[in-house]
């Protein structure tokens, strides 16, 4: 667990430098607006994933860890295929959907016209999303963290190599490159990951299941034309035909079987998170929406959209893929400690998590007031990014201690509990979108961001130690 954790990390942190820089080319060359744009249609992905495979990729990872550690490695393959039928079905629905109605989406939905372009090019990855989710899921649950990870940074590299080739061949001949060849980037980076992905999992199974060499004495060549003719033939042949109907409708079963398993945990799963992306776009569409309603133009909402979301933001969130990866190893940490009545261990998880987060968060506060406008100068070459992250560094230790604290409250079974505290923040969010926007401008927004955060947090946090109290008073 520990290694896998580790890859994680080392894979996260990797692939989270390249995109940051990867931002900074793109704000550069596509400008504020054209960022605004890009991070528009990140809704409709963030929905199609939670439609099509979100929920069947955790619901693969977790019959297939516990089909392997019985050695049933023909059934987790089973489980594989079945979620991978399933979300494919699920894909190609959502691409066709999105492909065909993608001027309706992006002008009743998204609220911008010239998003349209760009979601018929999204809509090509969508499968190939789902493809390699699946089998990632299915690493997962073998505990091979470096397949997923390999693929994660196959996807960033060949994403972010394929758009500085195309913006050089533009170069090269005159021509103006657009923020469309970002998305097919995005495009190739989800094939690349879908090969990895493809070529891993056909080793795999050539590992597990080695090619049969020997002719079937059930073919009927494998017998002399002298014995085909006879009555003795007819009746093995008969018996034979008997038994692979049987087996047939014996595998038809077990797909049902597995099929039913799969849905009754991916359900509910994507229904949450369906719920959460929902949130997430509402208020990501409607921030420059409300941005028009202050009095803005639309090309200045989206520029203050695409600075805030495209540029300072990701360098504020930059430092959380530590925490994220150490969340992923204390779920599994928590759960055992919990299943085995060892109290003190989850007390001492949740008082630790608290203490290295407001170490780490106050750290994080501090270099970003220090040097946050130095960084929207140099970086992004713009004042206002500067200006987002010396606001949004207040954000920092609230952040670190509600995803920590979020790990742990699911290691111990609360996942109801933190799913209703998250949306309860986003709701309080949206409230300051739809109401503080159209008087204060962008800095409404910000007051919501924070505000929601702390809310959080402060619910996480009272969860938490009332746990601890309650374990340790055991």
């Amino acid at each position: 667990m520990v290694t896998g954790t580790v890859i994680l990390t080392i894979t996260g942190l990797v692939s989270r430098f390249i995109g940051f820089f990867y931002r900074i080319f793109l704000s550069n060359v596509f400008g504020a607006e054209g960022m605004g744009l890009y991070q528009l249609i990140s809704p409709v992905l963030a929905l199609s994933f939670s439609l099509t495979v979100s929920g069947i990729q955790t619901a693969i990872s977790k019959y297939v860890a516990s089909e392997t550690s019985t050695h049933d490695y023909k059934n987790s393959f089973r489980t594989l295929w079945t979620g991978f039928l399933l979300a494919m079905a699920l894909s190609a629905v959502c691409a066709l959907g999105i492909y065909v109605y993608a001027d309706p989406i992006a002008a009743n939905l998204l609220l911008e016209a010239r998003t349209a372009p760009l979601l018929r090019i999204i809509a090509l990855s969508i499968p190939m999303a789902s493809v390699h989710s699946c089998i990632n899921g299915y690493f997962y649950g073998i505990r091979k963290t470096g397949i997923p990870a390999f693929s994660q940074l196959a996807e960033q590299v060949c994403r972010v190599g394929s758009v500085y080739v195309i913006y050089f061949i533009c170069q090269k001949h005159g021509l103006t490159p657009t923020i469309s060849f970002a998305v097919v980037g995005l495009v190739i980076g989800e094939s690349a990951s879908m090969i990895v992905s493809v070529v891993a999992i056909l080793a795999r199974a050539h590992q597990v299941f080695p090619a049969d060499r020997h002719v079937s004495v059930r073919e009927p060549s494998a017998f002399p034309a002298s014995f085909r003719h006879t009555p003795a033939f007819s009746l093995r042949q008969s018996i034979f035909s008997y038994r692979r109907k049987h087996s047939a409708s014996g595998l038809i079963g077990i797909y049902r079987r597995i099929t039913g398993q799969l849905l009754q945990l991916a359900v509910p799963l994507s229904a949450n998170r369906l719920v959460l992306n929902l949130l997430q776009s509402v208020e990501a569409i409607y921030i420059p929406n409300r941005l028009m309603a202050y009095g803005l133009s639309n090309a200045d909402a989206l520029s203050i959209y695409g600075v805030l979301t495209g540029m300072s933001l990701p360098l504020i969130l930059f430092p959380s893929a530590i925490t994220n990866s150490i969340s992923v190893l204390l779920l599994p940490i928590v759960s055992e400690a919990d299943a085995g009545g060892n109290q003190s261990a989850v007390r001492r998880a949740i008082l630790t998590s608290i203490r290295c987060c407001l170490l780490l968060g106050f750290g994080f506060t501090a270099l970003f007031l220090v040097f946050g406008r130095l960084a929207g100068r140099l970086l992004f070459h713009s004042e206002l990014a500067g200006s987002f992250i010396l606001t949004l560094s207040f954000l920092c230790p609230f952040m670190y201690i509600a995803s920590m604290l979020n790990s742990i409250l699911n290691g111990l079974g609360k996942t109801i509990r933190t799913f209703l505290y998250s949306v309860v923040s986003l709701l309080l969010r949206l409230l300051f979108v739809f109401f503080a926007i159209p008087h204060f401008g962008i800095q409404g927004y910000l007051w919501g961001m924070l505000a929601s955060q702390m809310l959080q947090t402060l619910l996480c946090t009272v969860s938490a130690l009332r746990i601890s109290r309650r374990t340790y008073r055991q």
